[in-house]
């Protein structure tokens, strides 16, 4: 889920639509409702965050600091006029990266998978590669893009792409249900069951484990999932 912060309702409106044509949740907040919602969030909220969009606004560098101290998920400005200065002043708030606009959603989505990459330690990779997996025959993009079994293009359906993204993204350690469906779905998501997750988890299995000739999801009933390669 991605959360995106402007005064602009037209601009929060205009990148929730590009990030829902990707598959992707996500919620469009003004800064002050962002301020309250993000103070009050539980720590289950903000682990199902994959990014921060900021748009222009007064106090963007103070909200980026808050969010900071309370998340390490990426932070992105989005710059409406080009300003050294204020570039300067924004990395030294603690944001990642700034864009100028406009910015396609599908870079966006690429330079916040860099950033997590960075933070989380990893060297850094070619943008068409992904951390190695044992086999080293999938590819994971998290750009929009399909994975590759053994270098050709395996084609899921978006949420079953971004719940393998979810779970490759977060190697070796056992995601909820609860955890992949507001990754996926948002915190605030309405009229969708958390067990819609079992299903798109079984139907991904089946097509990995037929293309690898392995099930490289482990699932343990009440506990959660783990993508072990």
């Amino acid at each position: 889920m991605y959360i995106l912060v402007d005064t602009r309702q037209s601009v929060n409106a205009g990148y929730k639509a590009s990030f829902d044509r990707e598959g992707i949740s996500s919620l469009g907040l003004a800064p002050d409702e962002f301020a309250n919602w993000f103070q009050a969030s539980s720590r289950l909220d903000r682990e199902a965050i994959q990014g921060f969009l900021l748009g222009d606004f007064e106090d963007r560098a103070k909200c980026a600091g808050a969010i900071r101290r309370l998340s390490r998920a990426p932070i992105i400005a989005l710059s409406d006029v080009r300003s050294l200065d204020q570039t300067l002043l924004l990395f030294e708030a603690g944001i990642d990266d700034v864009l100028p606009k406009p910015v396609h959603v599908r870079e966006i989505l690429a330079r916040s998978e860099a950033i997590w990459r960075r933070v989380n330690g990893g060297a850094p990779l070619a943008p068409r590669d992904m951390p190695p997996v044992p086999t080293d025959r999938l590819r994971v993009f998290f750009d929009g893009r399909d994975p590759e079994v053994d270098g050709e293009a395996l084609s899921l359906p978006r949420r079953e792409r971004h719940i393998l993204e979810c779970l490759v993204r977060n190697r070796g350690k056992r995601m909820t249900k609860t955890q992949i469906y507001n990754v996926v779905y948002g915190v605030y998501s309405n009229g969708v069951e958390e067990s819609v997750i079992e299903g798109h988890v079984s139907k991904l299995r089946k097509k990995l484990a037929t293309r690898l000739g392995f099930d490289p999801i482990e699932a343990k009933r009440f506990m959660g999932y783990t993508f072990v390669g």
